[in-house]
């Protein structure tokens, strides 16, 4: 018997493991092909001056962020003010363990997979709030308290919106959500689900243009205005590997995860993932920021009606 545990036991570690370090170090180095893709979206330079095509620039902020001084304010709520960053980054983590990448290559198999997830990017909006409210500062509460607002409101369309994926392939198991697009992908037949589920990640992970919590323009730094050193890498990380779980997820509910012809499944998720990813940067150099008000109405007065139409057409089509 123990001839028989001992390898699923190891290759469960090795898949923890391995999918936990390539999340972290692709999000490190998403910082720099963050600044290289934008530096050619808008005609400058690039970090190019660290190492070959400026590569060494992640090494360099991470010594930074290693070696730069931990300021705990005396102000702030010192217990929350550590524990908010934290949250982030495990709650980010915690999203990965259910994403299916390839046959074999996965945390764990839940049958509840896309329910954790929800459950996971809900807890993220924590990190935030806590992070504004400990801080003691008048611009990181407007900014947690935008953080709040945002995130809450943009929750409820992006569940709305994966229900008729969930009703289609008649389980909430993110990996049989996959094998049920073997007839075609979901992006096709839940194409508004698909905009809007994208729009609420962008929302969800407080990126351009919807990085109203931060906004440096009107709130410094917003909800880490305090924060520097390892706490404010930690939330610099999560917003990256929130960039990355956003992306795998839309892959895997909509354009059929690692399901594709001639190269291997991993291949094809990575693919489909990085073209997401990219997506979201370039996004940051095309759009401008809306004003806060917009944001709701747009989400309240838009998103919404737009999801539950969806959902009650995919239903109507299922039952007929």
């Amino acid at each position: 018997m123990e001839a028989v545990t001992e390898p699923s036991v190891l290759a469960t570690l090795l898949n923890i493991g391995g999918i936990l370090l390539a999340a972290v170090i692709f999000a490190a180095l998403l910082t720099w092909g963050e600044r290289r893709l934008l530096g050619f979206w808008q005609d400058r330079p690039g970090p190019n001056r660290v190492g070959p095509f400026g590569l060494l620039q992640v090494v360099a902020d991470m010594i930074k962020l290693f070696f730069k001084e931990d300021f705990v304010p005396k102000f702030a709520d010192i217990p929350v003010f550590i524990l908010a960053p934290t949250i982030v980054m495990i709650a980010m983590l915690m999203g990965f363990a259910v994403l299916p990448i390839a046959p074999g290559i996965g945390v764990i198999d839940l049958n509840i997979g896309l329910l954790f997830f929800l459950a996971m990017s809900s807890m993220a909006v924590y990190s935030v709030i806590l992070g504004g409210y400990a801080s003691n500062n008048k611009y990181a509460l407007l900014g947690g308290l935008r953080a709040a607002a945002q995130t809450v409101s943009y929750e409820v369309f992006m569940g709305i919106s994966l229900m008729g994926v969930v009703m289609m392939a008649g389980t909430f198991n993110l990996r049989e959500i996959v094998l049920a697009q073997e007839g075609g992908w979901y992006i096709v037949p839940q194409f508004f689900g698909f905009l809007v589920f994208l729009v609420a990640g962008i929302a969800e992970s407080h990126r351009l243009p919807f990085d109203l919590p931060e906004a440096e323009h009107e709130l410094t730094a917003g909800f880490h205005t305090e924060y520097s050193g390892m706490k404010f890498g930690m939330f610099f990380v999560g917003e990256y590997l929130s960039v990355i779980l956003i992306s795998g997820l839309i892959t895997t509910l909509f354009l059929g995860g690692w399901l594709g012809p001639w190269l291997p499944p991993l291949a094809w998720f990575l693919i489909k993932t990085f073209v997401l990813v990219v997506f979201f940067v370039l996004l940051r150099a095309a759009i401008p920021r809306p004003r806060y008000d917009q944001l709701m109405d747009f989400g309240w007065k838009v998103m919404l009606p737009v999801s539950l139409i969806n959902l009650l057409a995919t239903a109507a089509i299922l039952i007929s």
